[in-house]
């Protein structure tokens, strides 16, 4: 029998691990990469309160942060493809009795309507989603679509050197200081093990409109 995954354990500062099926099959969305644990563990920081906030995650993958997020009390929306959803399901099955929150998995496509997704959601949780030229507009459709006045965006992203990557990312931050504000969480505030020079963490937020 082919081998269907192979389980990546995520160790919690407190109570057993997350344990997170991956797939060795199937594009990016199928493992859990560093950005993801950067992320999942500088929420366990306490830097942001989760405990009964609303929290979506987009291109979630794994689910890896998302589900870190609902063990922290909130309640969690995981995001992603169509193909992506059995997978997500089974994560958010194999660790539902670590969940003190809530978390569930819908399909959701950057660039479509995000109507079922509001009212905006207090977080949204993004790790390593910027990778394709092509999807950095209807990502940042989806940013704006999903942003209330006072979302906080967290992303997460290693920074790459090869080939299209840094014009691709440049070309990212450009289009969203138009209508975001960009602040680099310092190092020093990241999880002291999970931490990485070229894995950065930007808090972002909707620019205040000033009125007439």
């Amino acid at each position: 029998a082919a081998m269907a995954g192979f389980v990546r354990e995520l160790e919690r500062r407190a109570g057993p691990a997350l344990r997170l099926e991956q797939r060795a099959f199937g594009g990016v969305g199928s493992v859990v990469w560093d950005a993801a644990l950067v992320l999942a563990k500088f929420l366990e920081t306490g830097a942001c309160p989760l405990a009964r906030r609303h929290v979506l995650e987009l291109g979630a993958g794994t689910g890896a942060v998302g589900i870190m997020a609902a063990t922290l009390g909130a309640n969690v929306t995981v995001t992603d493809l169509e193909e992506l959803q059995e997978l997500l399901m089974v994560n958010i099955e194999n660790n539902k009795h670590l969940v003190t929150g809530s978390v569930r998995a819908k399909v959701l496509k950057w660039g479509e309507d995000v109507t079922e997704f509001q009212p905006p959601p207090d977080y949204i949780l993004m790790a390593d989603c910027i990778y394709y030229e092509e999807s950095l507009e209807p990502l940042l459709k989806t940013l704006k679509d999903l942003t209330g006045p006072d979302t906080c965006v967290l992303c997460c992203y290693e920074q790459r050197t090869m080939g299209k990557n840094p014009e691709i990312e440049r070309k990212y931050f450009e289009l969203l200081q138009m209508d975001f504000e960009l602040e680099k969480i310092p190092l020093d505030k990241h999880d002291e093990e999970y931490r990485s020079e070229d894995i950065h963490i930007m808090n972002i937020h909707r620019k205040q409109t000033v009125g007439p």
